[in-house]
């Protein structure tokens, strides 16, 4: 069976088993339930196929159904938008996911206007990410609330490896174990997009090997769209703060997203944001982060 219907099959069953049969607008049913979720018959009822065919699809068959039987299994599995993408991706009916095997593609190069761009937002922290969540860009403000992801070696900057793998980025965020599995979920959801690409591939094995979070979290098969939300940061310079966040997808290049960070006006949030831009200035000579400054961490 080849990897994208196993990926496939493993979605559907964990889908399934997520449904609340009280609440999927079933006939009443006195049968005692052994499994969690909807049963295979229930699922092909909601969707409008015969039990045989949903079997087949969830057993990871070379199937590729129409997209009205697609966007009817995704109503029965009451999936929400990002989750019905997914499962188009799986089946094949995106561009992106019907390319089959290619050659891996090239590095990802921000063009210097994108650079300009974010160091025009002096005031705000912004990143840029890439495929596999891969760190492009970030500005002064995002160095010191995060890391100076420039100082590590390029195959390091890489969000969801930063998330997963340094205990700075533990310590830094108090919603951390959200903040995880976000990073988890997303990264699901690019797999479905290019499940040939091989440095996505090589990244996940690594996660799955080194961290148990990311390895029980990635078996749960859960997937994520971020475009907005917040984080909390108990920050080693300034201290406790929330900051907002919005996406920006790039015009002409699907595969990189601008993240802009915010924090409500007159806020003890924007406060220590504040405090911190004006370290940046006065602190530690430039290029030396706050993870590193981390009393008792070396």
């Amino acid at each position: 069976m080849a990897e994208t219907n196993r990926e496939l099959a493993d979605f559907l069953r964990r889908a399934r088993a997520q449904v609340d049969p009280s609440r999927a607008g079933l006939p009443p049913d006195s049968r005692v339930r052994r499994v969690p979720g909807l049963r295979r018959e229930e699922v092909a009822l909601l969707a409008g196929v015969s039990t045989d065919y949903y079997t087949r699809l969830e057993q990871g068959r070379r199937i590729t159904p129409s997209p009205a039987v697609v966007e009817a299994l995704g109503r029965a599995l009451d999936l929400d938008e990002a989750g019905r993408a997914h499962l188009q991706d799986l089946f094949g009916l995106t561009a992106a996911s019907a390319r089959g095997p290619r050659r891996p593609p090239a590095v990802q190069r921000l063009r210097p206007g994108l650079h300009q761009l974010i160091d025009a937002l002096d005031g705000e922290p912004a990143l840029v990410l890439g495929r596999r969540t891969d760190i492009l860009a970030a500005n002064r403000m995002a160095r010191a609330l995060f890391a100076d992801f420039e100082r590590k070696p390029r195959p390091e900057r890489n969000y969801a490896r930063w998330m997963f793998l340094d205990e700075a980025a533990r310590d830094l965020f108090t919603d951390w174990e959200d903040q995880a599995r976000t990073a988890v979920e997303s990264l699901r959801l690019e797999v479905g997009r290019a499940p040939h690409d091989r440095a996505t591939t090589e990244l996940i094995a690594e996660l799955r090997e080194r961290s148990p979070d990311f390895d029980r979290w990635w078996e749960q098969h859960r997937v994520h769209q971020r475009t907005h939300g917040s984080k909390r940061l108990r920050h080693p310079v300034v201290g406790d703060l929330t900051v907002e966040y919005e996406t920006l997808t790039l015009p002409g290049d699907p595969d990189t997203t601008l993240f802009v960070y915010t924090c409500e006006a007159g806020s003890p949030s924007q406060r220590a944001l504040d405090l911190l831009a004006g370290w940046t200035l006065t602190g530690p000579p430039a290029g030396t982060g706050p993870q590193e400054q981390h009393p008792g961490r070396p």
